[in-house]
């Protein structure tokens, strides 16, 4: 089915956008690995789990619009401090939002309403899930400081958390 390609190439930009945010978590989580902070690397490695996921559903949907995705992820610096790492991720989601909500825009200025909702179960994930769960995690730096933040941090969630 041919999409409209101004929308087929909003959701090529979408998905580069994706796959970089996956990279960028990808990581960060291994850094959090590396430093012994397991409860980070578990959640930044489910975060990157979905990002992929996420992609995986704009390319089906560009390849049923009879769209050429393209697969190279916007460019990206990696934090290197815990605090820089949760702040870029959360620049990320922010700039993910502003970007989902002009593609669901321009999804139903052209009638295609599957693309608009896909987008949306996107946007719902990256306002309720990922985003907020960054803002606490900033806020609890803030709260508590960071010796006492990095400590909670060491221990592994314990699964459905």
């Amino acid at each position: 089915m041919k999409g409209h390609p101004e929308v087929v190439d909003y959701l090529k930009q979408l998905l580069r956008g994706e796959l970089s945010a996956r990279d960028q978590y990808f990581i960060h989580s291994r850094r959090y690995e590396d430093m012994g902070l397991k409860s980070l690397y578990e959640r930044l490695n489910h975060e990157m789990q979905e990002e992929t996921e996420h992609a995986d559903a704009l390319l089906r949907r560009i390849l049923f619009l009879e769209g050429d995705p393209d697969m190279t992820p916007d460019p990206f610096v990696a934090g290197q401090t815990v605090e820089e790492m949760l702040q870029r991720d959360l620049e990320v989601e922010y700039a993910v939002r502003k970007h989902l909500a002009d593609g669901i825009a321009l999804c139903e200025r052209h009638g295609d309403f599957v693309s608009r909702a896909i987008l949306q179960v996107q946007l719902k994930d990256t306002e309720e899930d990922h985003a907020h769960w960054l803002e606490q995690q900033l806020s609890l730096i803030r709260l508590l400081g960071l010796p006492n933040y990095l400590t909670a941090q060491l221990r592994a969630e314990k699964s459905g958390e």
